[in-house]
């Protein structure tokens, strides 16, 4: 079987990911990072989600040898100057924990109205296969910032965000709804022909 690797240790969005690639991709084997023998992670030292999903993109095709896919995403927030972008996961520290970054979201924004708790979720996905240039695609999903978190599905900011058109944050949302809404989503179904393209026998 043909396999692909997703550079992530995140089970919940190696779960996502799957869901989203499987139908668009049929019968490839997609493995996660705990699934391949460990290697030196590189650090995400760009300043832009395609260029640290490129960094993870390359590594992982390095290290292992399987055609590699890799995303970078985050939640820009039009009143904090597009932040926390790149460094949403470790918003309050370097321990990556979502529940401190919601918090410290929350703070940031306390005593602003709805009407300027616009956001974007942003998402960027590089495919790199053996003998082959790299490839990059993008998704966006508009919405705002609510005032209290809501939900409990998906990951990191979920809880805090509603899509544009929707009264629902997408921890609320289910798993089809979302993956047609979200950004990473998007980039995935933008990706899909490149990567079936280089898996083809």
């Amino acid at each position: 079987m043909t396999q692909v690797l997703l550079a992530t240790h995140n089970a919940k969005k190696l779960d996502e990911l799957k869901r989203i690639l499987d139908p668009l991709v049929p019968g490839v084997e997609v493995l996660g990072l705990d699934d391949v023998t460990a290697y030196g992670e590189p650090d995400e030292t760009e300043l832009t989600f395609e260029g640290n999903a490129l960094i993870k993109a390359r590594a992982a095709l390095e290290a292992t040898g399987l055609p590699a896919l890799a995303d970078d995403s985050g939640i820009c927030v039009d009143a904090l100057n597009l932040m926390p972008g790149v460094l949403s996961a470790r918003w309050a520290g370097p321990a990556k924990d979502d529940a401190a970054n919601n918090e410290l979201l929350l703070a940031q924004l306390s005593g602003l109205p709805n009407s300027r708790r616009g956001a974007e979720f942003r998402c960027s996905v590089a495919f790199c296969a053996p003998g082959a240039r790299p490839v990059v695609r993008r998704g966006v999903m508009r919405g705002r910032v609510i005032k209290e978190q809501r939900g409990s599905g998906g990951f990191g900011y979920d809880v805090l965000f509603v899509p544009d058109g929707h009264k629902h944050t997408t921890a609320e949302m289910p798993a089809k709804l979302k993956d047609e809404l979200s950004h990473r989503g998007k980039a995935l179904r933008a990706i899909a022909p490149q990567v079936a393209a280089a898996l083809q026998p």
